[in-house]
C-alpha cells in the first residue's frame, strides 16, 4: 500500500480537518474523499452520481476503505463538501499536486479565470463563483486556484494564487487582465519569468508597445528584431502565425515601471476560411531575456492550453457550466475536484 493511490490520498489528505461533530461521523472522512475523487475522475457531475458510482464499485472500495456504514448517501457527500474548509482542502490538493509535479523549472504556467455560471444562488443573493487557476501546460496539472465572486477581482486574486506557487524557473503567462506592474514584480521576486498580454486596459503601455514594434520592424538593417512564421492547414482553413520579438525595451517609455522587462513581442494571426481572411494582432511584454521569436510563439500558444486543456474539458466532459451545486463551500470544493481530476497525470497519482 506504500505506493498505492489510496495511500497517497491518505498521506496528503489525512491532515484535512473534519468539519463534523463526533456524533455525526458515521462515515470516515477519508472514505468520503476517496470515493468522491474516484467518482469525479470517472465523470460524476453531482453528489447523486457520486453516490451511485460508490455503490456500483462498493466491492472494490471495500478492499481498502473502512466503510463502517457502507457507501455514504448523496446528502452526506453534499453536507460534508459544503462544510469542508476550501482553503484547507485546496492546500491538501496543492501538496498532492506538488508531489506529482516536483519541479516547475522550464514549465509554462498559464493563469486564467473561469466562471461557474450555474453556481449562483438568487435566493441567497450569492453571485456565481469565479475560479482563477494556474495550469502547468506541459504536465497538464492544475497547480492551484483562488475563488472570487467577480471576474474583475482577478487582479486581486492572481497575487494570492502566485503566493501558493514555487515559480523558480517557470514562465507565467497571463492575459491583459493580469498585466499589472505589481503582478510582474511579484513573479520576478518569486524567481519566475512573465509573458503578459497588453491591451487597452493599459492604454499608455498598449500605445507604446505598438509604437516600438513598428519602429523596430521598419528600422534599417540590421533590424533589432527576431522573426518567426508558421503556416498550418486543416479543417478547411489556413492559419499563418507571425511573431516578432525585440529586446529594445529602452525604446518603450515607462519601461522602468515593469520589473525585469526584457522583451516586447507582437503576434499576428492570419486566418483564411472560404476565401475570407481575418487578421488579429496581439502585443506582449516579457521578462524573458534573449528569447527568440520561435520560443515566444511556443509560450503564447501554451497559454491557450488552459482554455483547451482545462476549461474546455470542464465544460464538455464535466458540463461544469450547468452544474447547480452551490450550497456553502460545495461549489468551490467541487470545482477544485474537477480541476485536479480531469488531467491524466493527477488522476490518483
Amino acid at each position: 500500500m506504500a505506493d498505492s493511490p489510496v495511500s497517497s490520498i491518505h498521506v496528503f489528505f489525512g491532515v484535512l480537518p473534519d468539519p463534523r461533530v463526533d456524533r455525526t461521523r458515521s462515515h470516515d472522512l477519508l472514505d468520503i474523499l476517496t470515493i468522491a475523487i474516484c467518482a469525479v475522475v470517472c465523470g460524476a457531475e453531482s453528489w447523486v452520481q457520486v453516490e451511485l458510482f460508490g455503490k456500483s464499485k462498493q466491492a472494490w472500495f471495500a478492499g481498502f476503505l473502512k466503510l463502517p456504514e457502507g457507501i455514504p448517501s448523496h446528502d452526506t457527500f453534499g453536507r460534508v463538501f459544503a462544510s469542508l474548509n476550501p482553503v484547507a482542502f485546496e492546500r491538501c490538493f496543492l501538496d498532492w499536486t506538488a508531489h506529482v509535479a516536483q519541479d516547475l523549472a522550464g514549465e509554462v504556467v498559464p493563469i486564467d479565470g473561469k466562471t461557474l455560471r450555474r453556481s449562483f444562488d438568487r435566493a441567497g443573493q450569492k453571485s456565481a463563483l469565479h475560479l482563477v487557476s494556474a495550469w502547468a501546460a506541459d504536465t497538464g496539472l492544475v497547480l492551484g486556484q483562488v475563488a472570487t465572486h467577480d471576474k474583475s477581482n482577478e487582479i486581486t486574486a492572481i497575487p494570492e494564487l502566485l503566493k501558493l506557487l514555487d515559480l523558480r524557473g517557470a514562465t507565467v503567462t497571463i492575459d491583459a487582465m493580469g498585466c499589472q506592474t505589481q503582478i510582474a514584480r511579484q513573479i520576478v521576486e518569486q524567481e519566475g519569468d512573465y509573458v503578459l498580454g497588453v491591451k487597452e486596459n493599459q492604454p499608455t503601455l498598449s500605445q507604446e508597445a505598438r509604437r516600438v514594434m513598428e519602429e523596430v520592424r521598419t528600422a534599417p538593417a540590421p533590424q533589432p528584431v527576431d522573426y518567426h512564421e508558421t503556416i498550418e492547414k486543416g479543417h478547411g482553413r489556413i492559419e499563418v502565425r507571425r511573431v516578432w520579438c525585440t529586446d529594445r525595451v529602452g525604446w518603450l517609455r515607462g519601461q522602468e515601471h515593469w520589473e525585469g522587462l526584457a522583451t516586447i513581442a507582437l503576434v499576428e494571426s492570419e486566418r483564411t476560411v472560404d476565401d475570407k481572411t481575418t487578421r488579429e494582432r496581439r502585443y506582449y511584454i516579457s521578462s524573458l531575456e534573449g528569447v527568440s521569436a520561435k520560443r515566444m510563439s511556443h509560450v503564447v500558444r501554451q497559454h491557450w492550453g488552459i482554455e483547451n486543456g482545462l476549461h474546455w474539458v470542464l465544460d464538455m466532459a464535466f458540463d461544469e457550466d450547468r452544474c447547480r451545486i452551490r450550497l456553502d463551500n460545495a461549489a468551490r470544493n467541487m470545482g477544485l475536484l474537477r480541476n485536479q481530476e480531469q488531467t491524466p497525470q493527477s488522476r490518483m497519482g
